[in-house]
Order: C-alpha cells, then structure tokens, then sequence
C-alpha cells in the first residue's frame, strides 16, 4: 500500500489534533462511546488501533474515563469543554513569568460581545 506510509506519518505528526477530534466526538455524544464508534464518526481512513491509542493516552493524562456501566471499552469525557479549556488557560498563566500582562494582551483580543460577557463575571455590568 504505497498510500498508507505518509498517511501513518501524518497521523503520528498531528497527534494533538487527532486527540482534540476524539474529545470533540465524545463531548458531541450523549453517552461513552467505544473506539469503533469513534472511528467510523471520524472516518478520514483512521485505523481502530489509531483511535484505540488515542483513546489510551487521553485515559493516561486524566482526560477521558473508561465507561463503569458494563459496556466493555467504552470512554466519556472527565470533564466538559469548557472545564479543560479554562484548566489550560490557569496553567498557562501559571508557567509565564508575568501573568497580568499575558491578561492584558488576553483581553486586548477579544471580540466585543467576550469583552461584555468578561466584564459581566467579573460583576463590571455598569461599564460600558
């Protein structure tokens, strides 16, 4: 198969994207779902041991669970979109040197509705 050489290498070059497609497909479904189910919603010539792996390092860094209610090799999200994403931002700002200006050009790229809704959790409604 003269096809799947540079494929498998493309695959191995995007691992954080291909990890980032499975947490997308579990937080789009309603219930644990197993590599196959993964698999055939990714599509795009991904092989099941492809899904599988991604499927066990996600469960290495905490990020997904194995399904507890007797569906064998089932996985669900630990936690939301939203929950990991803001885990991230936390960390990031943890690892810089100085955090406030790493908010100052944060906030400076926000779109004016984030800039309203920031404002609003932060309890500034009466700004403008």
């Amino acid at each position: 198969m003269a096809g799947s050489g540079p494929h498998e290498r493309s695959e191995r070059r995007s691992a954080g994207e291909l990890e980032a497609a499975v947490l997308a497909a579990l937080w789009a479904a309603e219930r644990a779902r197993t590599p196959a189910e993964i698999q055939a919603e990714l599509g795009g010539g991904l092989a099941y041991n492809t899904v599988h792996t991604i499927l066990s390092r996600l469960y290495g860094k905490g990020l997904v669970l194995r399904d507890a209610d007797g569906r064998r090799g089932a996985y669900r999200p630990a936690r939301d979109a939203a929950e990991l994403i803001a885990e991230a931002m936390h960390q990031a700002l943890d690892r810089g040197p100085d955090p406030i200006a790493v908010l100052q050009h944060f906030v400076t790229g926000l779109s004016a509705g984030e800039a309203r809704a920031l404002k609003k959790l932060l309890g500034e409604e009466g700004t403008p």
